[in-house]
């Protein structure tokens, strides 16, 4: 390969050296400024950004207009009217009958409304009659009340509301000069790309980053043009890319910004134009590419789902609003405590999302998995917490700015599970979202114990735990009398369900595993759960029990924090088998052996077992109409005789 096709970094500079320095070069060929202007009709102006300041051009109301339906008059010949001496008026002369909205007769100056007047006829001529004077201009909208021509209503850099287009043509505008929205085109790069719904195989990667991309630019305001995939041919991704630099604004390319053998962004950039930028020390989304070619703003983002959206918002998305004459719309902020300690890398501006709920009198956040292709990092976070560089990370307990994605609102409505994993919590979830569609259940797979130790630090208001106490062979008293209640901290332990624990298997169960000792053998790769975690102290008493040493087990220091990320690793095939739920082996179709019925139950602090945030969900745990219990036990290996059933109180 000729060592110009692709570009090793240049090197990572801090994100505000990237910026700067791509800022410049936009500058240079007139890109920083707002876009030039268009006019358009109103029925397209909402969510446009006016290029120029709008006048009145006539007044509103451009008449004297009645506010009231009524009767015009003048102020001056209602004087000396009241109850005991009532006066009269002549209808057509000295009283005007008119309806809201209707022009003032010109010698009138006031309105008495229907209701306060009565038809007198005498002599066959019609008389209102009125019990109280009026003052002047009463029940009157003056010319003008609203807007006065020439008057100011809206001006330049202003994102046109429903109520702005009112006023727009309420002042005389039939159209509006607005700012040209930007075209953005997103160009997807990668051979092993396939379009969503498309057939799978192993390599294959669904192409979904454009559609994200899209979606965050439409949402800024720009026009997106979706160009199909283009295979990893450098010439062809450098035609493409001139040819979309022609129509459009700016120009994303996705994939292809690193430093392997199939990444052409760098070189295609620098060849077309002015390479900027190639490297940025933040965390996810380091290897972004900027720059300018042919008059126009030309971005590299990476591949992994995570990095593409993250940097896009945070580099891509502020040169949208710019071009419309906008700042972005600022996020809102809060203070919350941190669950867990967060290492951050040296020399990296991190954004490490998080999810949040008010627990007590504090908003807890618990950072969620960090890996830049893990898409659900985003679905699930409620917020983003900014660890600048040069900074080591934060200490569990330590506050922290969160950088909101939900409405305060939201996190306020939302209960924090913490603890065990299990299928049926997200199950409950979505119930309680459809039942409730205020409130939120977000839980944090973190393992039995690491749940109880969040009650203890009041992190949580509830904890799935199945800790097996191998003295008693009781589940999780012993645990709770030792983590909580000797710390002062009283609970409910609540019956959740019964749940069957064994070998997850591929399908067919090629190797013939049945039982624990078959771990044994030499051509069994294991997966284990993390420390902490119940599955994990289940698996630990078994094997003592069988006299059988953990160092005797193929992969037994592998871990994962989930049962469906066991049955991943067997469906995958980088491992044999690994000790997990049935409900998690039927999800991926795999083959299960079972080994042990164990109890998994909710520990939840007496504090919160009663408060109005958690009411609505016991009750869907409670009541058998709700359906959730039918779903659970439908799902298999799952027992509900003791759902909803209060087991102790400690």
């Amino acid at each position: 390969m000729n060592i110009d096709s692709r570009t090793i970094y240049l090197h990572d500079v801090a994100l505000s050296e990237a910026l700067a320095a791509w800022h410049a070069a936009l500058q240079d060929h007139h890109l920083l400024q707002p876009l030039a202007s268009e006019t358009i009709t109103l029925d397209r102006a909402l969510g446009r950004v006016t290029a120029a300041p709008v006048w009145a051009r006539i007044s509103s109301p451009h008449y004297h207009a009645s506010a009231m339906d009524g009767y015009a008059v003048r102020a001056e010949e209602t004087r000396g009217a009241t109850e005991t001496s009532p006066l009269l008026l002549r209808l057509g002369s000295r009283a005007h009958a008119l309806d809201t909205g209707d022009p003032l007769p010109p010698d009138a100056n006031a309105v008495i409304k229907i209701e306060d007047t009565h038809i007198v006829t005498q002599d066959g001529v019609d008389y209102i009659e009125i019990l109280a004077a009026t003052p002047p201009w009463r029940y009157v909208r003056p010319m003008g009340e609203d807007m006065v021509a020439t008057e100011l209503v809206l001006p330049a850099n202003h994102r046109i509301r429903p109520q702005d287009i009112g006023a727009i043509a309420g002042c005389g505008h039939a159209t509006v000069t607005v700012y040209r929205r930007p075209r953005i085109a997103i160009l997807p790069t990668g051979t092993e790309l396939i379009h969503p719904g498309d057939p799978l195989k192993p390599g294959d990667i669904i192409e979904y980053n454009s559609l994200v991309l899209a979606a965050q630019a439409e949402e800024a305001g720009a026009i997106v043009t979706r160009l199909p995939i283009e295979a990893d041919v450098r010439e062809a991704i450098k035609s493409t890319v001139e040819q979309a630099l022609a129509e459009h604004d700016l120009v994303v390319i996705n994939a292809g910004s690193s430093a392997g053998s199939e990444d052409f962004t760098a070189s295609i950039v620098a060849e077309l134009g002015a390479l900027c930028v190639h490297g940025i020390a933040m965390r996810p989304g380091h290897p972004v590419i900027l720059g300018v070619a042919g008059g126009k703003a030309i971005a590299g983002i990476p591949g992994y789902p995570v990095s593409a959206a993250m940097t896009f918002d945070i580099i891509v998305r502020p040169l949208l609003y710019r071009w419309q004459g906008q700042l972005p719309p600022a996020a809102p902020t809060l203070e919350a405590v941190l669950t867990r300690k967060v290492l951050s890398p040296m020399g990296e501006d991190e954004f490490m999302r998080v999810s949040l709920g008010r627990v007590g009198d504090r908003i807890v956040a618990t950072p969620l998995a960090s890996g830049a292709g893990v898409i659900m990092s985003l679905v699930k976070a409620d917020g983003i917490v900014t660890i600048p560089r040069f900074s080591e990370g934060h200490h569990a307990g330590e506050m922290v700015t969160v950088e909101l994605l939900r409405s305060p609102r939201t996190i306020d409505n939302t209960i924090v599970a913490i603890g065990s994993h299990d299928m049926t919590l997200d199950v409950l979830a979505d119930l309680l979202q459809r039942k409730h569609p205020t409130l939120r259940l977000s839980s944090s797979h973190v393992g039995s114990v690491s749940g109880l130790l969040a009650l203890q630090r009041n992190e949580a208001h509830l904890a799935g735990s199945h800790l097996l106490d191998e003295e008693t062979g009781e589940y999780n008293v012993d645990y709770i009398q030792r983590m909580l209640v000797a710390q002062g901290i009283h609970v409910v332990l609540l019956g959740f369900v019964n749940r069957t624990q064994g070998l997850i298997l591929p399908k067919g169960n090629p190797k013939g595993l049945k039982e624990l000792e078959d771990l044994l053998r030499e051509d069994v790769n294991f997966v284990n759960r993390q420390r902490g975690a119940g599955t994990r102290v289940l698996l630990d008493y078994e094997l003592k029990r069988r006299a059988i040493s953990p160092r005797q087990i193929q992969g037994y220091e592998r871990t994962e924090y989930t049962h469906l990320s066991v049955a991943a690793a067997v469906k995958s095939g980088a491992a044999d088998t690994g000790l997990g739920i049935l409900a998690a082996a039927r999800a991926l179709d795999l083959d299960f052996a079972p080994l042990f019925e164990e109890r998994y139950d909710l520990v939840i602090p007496q504090s919160y077992y009663e408060s109005a945030l958690l009411r609505p969900l016991l009750a869907l745990i409670r009541d058998r109409a709700s359906g959730f219990a039918d779903a659970v036990a439908a799902m298999g290996g799952y027992g509900v005789e003791r759902m909803g059933t209060v087991l102790a109180e400690l």
